[in-house]
């Protein structure tokens, strides 16, 4: 049988290294052009699919694909956009499928979190009914670390390091300036509903006093009265306080601290606000002097500070989801195995999309302490690994070089047009 092409997709918030992924599966898939012929990636991710916008990989050279393995967000583009269930909007599906009957695609790999292994489960099952199979396998990325059945997701080890290497050094500003001006400083970071990213944060507190001497979690509820008194406590005994934040910290109603009261196009509560929320209160009920940061988006961006290890992991990933499809695999997720902490070891293996779907893996409760304000020992252990190492891009003229795709399009084939 001939080789068929590809397609390639990447989902939802970027990260520092999902380009690697993408690397991965493009180097790979070249090294088998007697089972792949081109890799086609969605322009702006699976919406390039459904209104064929599909790149042409080929067309970009071998040291500009190497080069993705340096270059930060998604070089083909990415969307948070979730097809909507089978019963609910089946044209959707189908529209994919006969994108990838014109274009001669059988392998599909959707490179996201846990919506895009959904997306790329019903495109695995829809294509068997549809009498055109399509070998689907899910690449991870998430920075939020909530995918379940594997270790960790590619993505969270560098923004686990910018996290903790941020509030260290923002520690040392504070402490400087603690006894004429500033006593509470505030980072924000990403987390919905799982602590992750901001347990991250505690890796920082190496000893006793260490920065940050507050985490917050979405696991831990709100308690006002004993954040406050740990909050004061810490600016009598230091002179000054520093708190890590999930934007997900929520209420003892289980509402969050700070809801917008907006959605996103993935249906999930947009968030933002934590730290001035906490702020504020921390000033009017004790009178400190507060500055604060969101992260937000440098801390997804920062390729600058990536972890070494979560680079190879997340190139690693790409290169296995080709491997895995060659050898006659569908409808499932490459995974990261833990072998070993100290020194850390790990290898890959695979999960079955149908138990990876929409499921979100939270903190453990015994990586967090029993006050709920610090990550515990156990925790410690997980998470140092995953930070280690560094792999700096090029740099030029003081600034790092990315790179830029040339982003050509094959022609359309269906000669229909669908509006997403």
């Amino acid at each position: 049988m001939s080789a068929r092409n590809a397609f390639y997709a990447q989902s939802g918030g970027v990260t520092a290294v999902i380009n690697a992924s993408a690397c991965g599966v493009i180097e790979a898939a070249r090294e088998h052009p007697d089972k792949i012929g081109k890799v086609l990636a969605g322009r702006d991710g699976i919406i390039g699919a459904l209104t064929e916008e599909l790149i042409d990989t080929s067309a970009e050279s071998a040291a500009t694909i190497a080069a993705l393995k340096q270059t930060p967000a998604g070089a083909f583009g990415s969307a948070r956009y979730k097809l909507k269930g089978l019963d609910e909007n089946r044209r959707e599906y189908e529209r994919l499928i006969e994108v990838f009957k014109a274009h001669d695609i059988g392998y599909f790999f959707y490179n996201g979190g846990g919506d895009s292994a959904d997306t790329c489960l019903k495109v695995s099952q829809l294509s068997e009914k549809m009498g055109y199979p399509i070998q689907a396998i899910h690449v991870p990325k998430t920075m939020d670390n909530d995918l379940p059945f594997t270790d960790c997701c590619p993505g969270f080890g560098s923004v686990a390091k910018y996290t903790a290497v941020s509030i260290r050094e923002a520690g040392f500003d504070l402490a400087s300036m603690c006894k004429t001006s500033t006593k509470v400083f505030i980072l924000e970071v990403m987390g919905r509903h799982a602590g992750w990213t901001a347990a991250a944060g505690g890796l920082a507190a190496e000893r006793d006093g260490d920065t940050p001497h507050v985490v917050l979690f979405p696991e831990i509820e709100f308690d006002q009265a004993a954040f406050l008194a740990r909050v004061d406590d810490c600016v009598k005994r230091y002179g000054y306080c520093t708190i890590v934040a999930s934007e997900g910290v929520r209420n003892p109603d289980g509402s969050f601290l700070a809801d917008t009261g907006n959605t996103d196009a993935f249906g999930h509560k947009q968030l933002g606000g934590v730290a001035q929320v906490l702020a504020q209160t921390i000033k009017s009920e004790l009178g400190h002097k507060y500055h604060y940061a969101i992260a937000d988006y440098l801390m997804r961006a920062a390729r600058h500070i990536a972890s070494a290890t979560d680079l190879e992991q997340s190139y690693a990933v790409g290169r296995a989801a080709v491997e895995y499809a060659v050898a006659g695999k569908s409808g499932v997720m490459v995974t990261i195995e833990r072998e070993s902490d100290d020194p850390y070891r790990w290898s890959l293996g695979e999960a079955p999309l149908a138990d990876i779907a929409n499921v979100e893996k939270m903190m453990p409760r015994d990586f967090i302490t029993d006050d709920g304000f610090h990550i515990t020992d156990k925790a410690r252990r997980y998470l140092l690994p995953l930070i280690g190492g560094e792999d700096y891009p090029p740099y030029a003229n003081g600034l790092p070089q990315y790179a830029q795709i040339k982003g050509q399009l094959v022609d359309r084939k269906t000669g229909t047009d669908f509006k997403v």
